[in-house]
Protein backbone atom coordinates (compact mmCIF):
# COMPACT_ATOMS: atom_id res chain seq x y z
CA UNK A 1 0.00 0.00 0.00
CA UNK A 2 1.67 3.33 -1.02
CA UNK A 3 2.53 5.82 1.82
CA UNK A 4 0.10 8.51 2.06
CA UNK A 5 2.54 10.50 4.29
CA UNK A 6 5.55 10.21 1.64
CA UNK A 7 4.36 9.40 -1.84
CA UNK A 8 7.87 9.49 -3.26
CA UNK A 9 9.13 6.92 -0.77
CA UNK A 10 12.03 4.91 -2.29
CA UNK A 11 12.58 6.60 -5.34
CA UNK A 12 15.85 8.46 -6.30
CA UNK A 13 15.21 11.69 -8.59
CA UNK A 14 17.30 13.74 -10.08
CA UNK A 15 17.45 17.52 -9.92
CA UNK A 16 19.61 19.85 -12.20
CA UNK A 17 20.15 23.23 -11.08
CA UNK A 18 19.35 22.56 -7.39
CA UNK A 19 21.61 24.09 -5.03
CA UNK A 20 19.38 27.36 -4.64
CA UNK A 21 16.54 28.65 -5.83
CA UNK A 22 13.85 26.57 -7.18
CA UNK A 23 15.63 23.79 -7.42
CA UNK A 24 17.22 23.77 -3.69
CA UNK A 25 12.90 24.14 -3.02
CA UNK A 26 11.92 21.10 -5.04
CA UNK A 27 15.20 19.03 -3.46
CA UNK A 28 13.76 20.10 -0.09
CA UNK A 29 10.07 19.07 -0.89
CA UNK A 30 10.56 15.52 -2.67
CA UNK A 31 13.36 15.04 0.56
CA UNK A 32 9.72 15.68 2.79
CA UNK A 33 7.62 13.28 0.22
CA UNK A 34 10.34 10.30 0.88
CA UNK A 35 12.45 10.71 -1.96
CA UNK A 36 16.26 10.79 -2.16
CA UNK A 37 17.67 13.19 -4.15
CA UNK A 38 20.26 13.41 -6.58
CA UNK A 39 21.47 17.26 -6.35
CA UNK A 40 23.45 18.35 -8.91
CA UNK A 41 25.15 21.29 -8.92
CA UNK A 42 27.65 24.05 -11.23
CA UNK A 43 29.54 25.79 -9.19
CA UNK A 44 27.92 26.43 -5.65
CA UNK A 45 29.44 23.12 -3.67
CA UNK A 46 29.18 24.53 -0.28
CA UNK A 47 25.50 25.69 -0.80
CA UNK A 48 25.08 21.96 -2.50
CA UNK A 49 26.78 20.23 0.36
CA UNK A 50 24.39 22.46 2.67
CA UNK A 51 21.34 21.67 0.55
CA UNK A 52 22.34 17.97 1.67
CA UNK A 53 22.49 18.14 5.18
CA UNK A 54 19.22 20.08 5.68
CA UNK A 55 17.43 17.04 4.26
CA UNK A 56 19.48 14.60 6.62
CA UNK A 57 21.82 13.44 3.97
CA UNK A 58 19.53 11.11 2.49
CA UNK A 59 20.69 11.72 -1.14
CA UNK A 60 23.89 12.53 -3.38
CA UNK A 61 25.38 15.78 -4.57
CA UNK A 62 27.33 15.74 -8.01
CA UNK A 63 29.01 18.29 -9.88
CA UNK A 64 28.68 18.68 -13.52
CA UNK A 65 29.12 21.59 -15.89
CA UNK A 66 25.90 21.60 -18.22
CA UNK A 67 27.39 24.45 -20.55
CA UNK A 68 29.75 21.50 -21.75
CA UNK A 69 28.31 19.56 -24.54
CA UNK A 70 29.18 16.64 -22.84
CA UNK A 71 28.30 17.34 -19.34
CA UNK A 72 24.65 16.08 -18.96
CA UNK A 73 26.22 12.42 -20.46
CA UNK A 74 28.81 12.30 -17.47
CA UNK A 75 26.65 13.91 -15.17
CA UNK A 76 23.75 10.70 -15.76
CA UNK A 77 26.60 8.02 -16.09
CA UNK A 78 27.34 9.45 -12.49
CA UNK A 79 24.05 9.46 -11.17
CA UNK A 80 23.38 6.22 -12.00
CA UNK A 81 26.76 4.94 -9.83
CA UNK A 82 25.38 6.55 -7.10
CA UNK A 83 21.84 5.89 -6.84
CA UNK A 84 22.06 2.61 -9.35
CA UNK A 85 17.88 3.24 -10.23
CA UNK A 86 16.67 6.78 -11.04
CA UNK A 87 12.89 7.14 -11.08
CA UNK A 88 12.82 10.57 -11.88
CA UNK A 89 14.19 13.64 -13.59
CA UNK A 90 14.13 17.22 -12.81
CA UNK A 91 15.35 19.06 -15.53
CA UNK A 92 15.79 22.40 -13.39
CA UNK A 93 18.92 24.10 -14.43
CA UNK A 94 18.80 27.22 -16.64
CA UNK A 95 20.24 30.38 -17.31
CA UNK A 96 18.80 33.93 -18.86
CA UNK A 97 21.31 35.73 -21.49
CA UNK A 98 20.82 38.89 -22.68
CA UNK A 99 21.73 39.96 -26.12
CA UNK A 100 21.00 42.85 -28.39
CA UNK A 101 20.24 42.85 -31.93
CA UNK A 102 22.38 45.85 -32.52
CA UNK A 103 25.28 43.23 -30.92
CA UNK A 104 28.37 41.72 -32.64
CA UNK A 105 27.34 38.89 -34.54
CA UNK A 106 29.62 36.69 -32.89
CA UNK A 107 28.03 38.03 -29.38
CA UNK A 108 24.53 37.58 -30.54
CA UNK A 109 25.77 33.94 -31.89
CA UNK A 110 27.53 33.37 -28.28
CA UNK A 111 24.64 34.68 -26.50
CA UNK A 112 22.22 31.66 -28.26
CA UNK A 113 24.20 28.96 -28.15
CA UNK A 114 25.13 29.01 -24.55
CA UNK A 115 21.53 29.40 -24.13
CA UNK A 116 20.29 26.79 -25.66
CA UNK A 117 23.31 24.53 -24.65
CA UNK A 118 22.15 25.22 -21.14
CA UNK A 119 18.25 25.60 -20.76
CA UNK A 120 17.73 23.15 -23.84
CA UNK A 121 20.31 20.84 -25.28
CA UNK A 122 21.84 19.45 -21.71
CA UNK A 123 18.22 18.45 -20.76
CA UNK A 124 17.89 16.72 -24.24
CA UNK A 125 20.71 14.41 -23.33
CA UNK A 126 19.55 14.38 -19.75
CA UNK A 127 15.95 13.35 -21.47
CA UNK A 128 17.42 10.50 -23.75
CA UNK A 129 19.31 8.96 -21.14
CA UNK A 130 16.75 9.03 -18.74
CA UNK A 131 14.19 7.35 -21.41
CA UNK A 132 16.50 4.56 -22.26
CA UNK A 133 16.99 3.58 -18.32
CA UNK A 134 13.13 4.32 -17.96
CA UNK A 135 12.41 1.77 -21.00
CA UNK A 136 14.50 -0.68 -19.22
CA UNK A 137 13.87 -0.30 -15.49
CA UNK A 138 10.02 -0.32 -15.47
CA UNK A 139 9.34 3.12 -15.92
CA UNK A 140 9.82 7.05 -14.44
CA UNK A 141 8.90 10.68 -15.27
CA UNK A 142 10.69 13.75 -16.48
CA UNK A 143 9.67 17.45 -15.63
CA UNK A 144 10.68 19.79 -17.65
CA UNK A 145 10.79 23.58 -16.40
CA UNK A 146 10.12 25.29 -18.90
CA UNK A 147 8.40 29.03 -18.08
CA UNK A 148 5.61 31.52 -19.23
CA UNK A 149 7.91 32.62 -21.66
CA UNK A 150 8.11 29.88 -23.94
CA UNK A 151 4.82 29.82 -24.48
CA UNK A 152 3.79 34.19 -25.29
CA UNK A 153 7.59 35.00 -26.23
CA UNK A 154 9.71 37.45 -24.30
CA UNK A 155 11.34 40.79 -24.07
CA UNK A 156 13.58 42.11 -27.21
CA UNK A 157 16.76 41.67 -24.90
CA UNK A 158 15.92 37.49 -23.92
CA UNK A 159 14.95 36.20 -26.85
CA UNK A 160 16.94 32.81 -26.71
CA UNK A 161 15.76 32.27 -23.09
CA UNK A 162 12.06 32.29 -24.14
CA UNK A 163 13.02 29.88 -27.39
CA UNK A 164 14.80 27.95 -25.44
CA UNK A 165 11.68 27.33 -23.12
CA UNK A 166 9.20 27.18 -26.15
CA UNK A 167 11.49 24.33 -27.81
CA UNK A 168 11.62 22.43 -24.10
CA UNK A 169 7.51 22.61 -23.90
CA UNK A 170 7.81 20.89 -27.58
CA UNK A 171 10.16 18.09 -26.54
CA UNK A 172 8.17 17.36 -23.18
CA UNK A 173 4.85 16.83 -26.01
CA UNK A 174 6.99 14.90 -27.72
CA UNK A 175 8.35 12.27 -25.20
CA UNK A 176 5.24 12.16 -23.67
CA UNK A 177 3.10 11.04 -27.05
CA UNK A 178 6.17 8.62 -27.88
CA UNK A 179 7.33 6.86 -24.78
CA UNK A 180 4.54 6.61 -22.95
CA UNK A 181 3.66 3.05 -24.02
CA UNK A 182 7.12 2.46 -22.41
CA UNK A 183 6.01 3.60 -18.88
CA UNK A 184 7.73 7.07 -19.19
CA UNK A 185 5.75 10.08 -18.91
CA UNK A 186 6.88 13.49 -19.11
CA UNK A 187 5.30 16.88 -17.81
CA UNK A 188 6.41 20.71 -18.17
CA UNK A 189 5.90 23.22 -15.78
CA UNK A 190 5.55 27.07 -16.69
CA UNK A 191 6.22 29.12 -14.09
CA UNK A 192 5.97 33.07 -14.29
CA UNK A 193 7.75 35.08 -11.71
CA UNK A 194 9.01 33.12 -8.99
CA UNK A 195 10.56 35.46 -6.11
CA UNK A 196 14.29 34.15 -6.69
CA UNK A 197 17.68 35.83 -6.82
CA UNK A 198 16.68 36.43 -10.58
CA UNK A 199 13.39 38.40 -9.55
CA UNK A 200 15.39 40.45 -6.61
CA UNK A 201 17.83 41.45 -9.53
CA UNK A 202 14.94 42.60 -11.55
CA UNK A 203 13.09 43.97 -8.37
CA UNK A 204 15.93 46.17 -7.96
CA UNK A 205 16.33 47.60 -10.93
CA UNK A 206 12.98 48.64 -11.40
CA UNK A 207 10.54 48.15 -8.56
CA UNK A 208 8.27 45.54 -7.35
CA UNK A 209 5.16 47.38 -9.03
CA UNK A 210 6.79 46.88 -12.34
CA UNK A 211 7.39 42.81 -11.43
CA UNK A 212 3.56 42.12 -10.27
CA UNK A 213 2.47 44.76 -12.96
CA UNK A 214 1.12 41.99 -15.29
CA UNK A 215 -0.08 39.64 -12.03
CA UNK A 216 -3.89 39.89 -11.45
CA UNK A 217 -2.86 38.05 -8.16
CA UNK A 218 -0.69 40.71 -7.52
CA UNK A 219 2.45 38.37 -5.96
CA UNK A 220 4.72 36.42 -7.48
CA UNK A 221 4.72 32.59 -6.50
CA UNK A 222 7.25 31.52 -4.13
CA UNK A 223 9.85 28.96 -4.77
CA UNK A 224 7.92 26.17 -1.90
CA UNK A 225 5.05 26.28 -4.59
CA UNK A 226 6.45 25.29 -7.80
CA UNK A 227 8.49 22.48 -5.53
CA UNK A 228 5.10 21.36 -4.05
CA UNK A 229 3.89 21.04 -7.91
CA UNK A 230 6.92 19.46 -9.19
CA UNK A 231 6.80 16.87 -5.99
CA UNK A 232 3.09 16.47 -7.07
CA UNK A 233 3.77 15.62 -10.78
CA UNK A 234 6.47 12.74 -9.67
CA UNK A 235 4.11 11.01 -7.58
CA UNK A 236 3.80 7.38 -9.35
CA UNK A 237 -0.60 8.22 -9.21
CA UNK A 238 -0.31 10.97 -11.58
CA UNK A 239 0.77 9.32 -14.92
CA UNK A 240 -2.37 11.11 -16.63
CA UNK A 241 -0.66 14.12 -16.05
CA UNK A 242 1.91 12.90 -18.89
CA UNK A 243 2.37 15.42 -21.86
CA UNK A 244 0.67 18.40 -19.70
CA UNK A 245 2.08 21.76 -19.33
CA UNK A 246 0.87 23.54 -16.36
CA UNK A 247 1.15 26.90 -15.53
CA UNK A 248 1.96 28.63 -12.90
CA UNK A 249 1.74 32.22 -12.94
CA UNK A 250 -0.75 33.96 -11.31
CA UNK A 251 -3.30 34.52 -13.92
CA UNK A 252 -0.59 36.16 -15.86
CA UNK A 253 -0.84 34.04 -18.87
CA UNK A 254 -3.82 32.50 -19.71
CA UNK A 255 -4.10 29.70 -22.80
Amino acid sequence: MPNVEQPLSGQSILVTGASGGIGAAIVERLALEGARPIIQYGRDEKAATALLERIGGEGWIIQADLANPLGAAALWDQAVSRAGRIHGLVNNAGIRSEIAIDDALDQWQAAWHREFQVDFFAAVDLCRSAIRHFRDCGGGCVVNMASRAGQRGYSADAMPYGAAKAALINLTKSIAGSFGRDGVTAVAVAPGWVRTDMAEDYIARFGEAAAVRDIPTGAMAMPSEIAELVAFVLRPSQKSLNGATLDVNGGSYIR
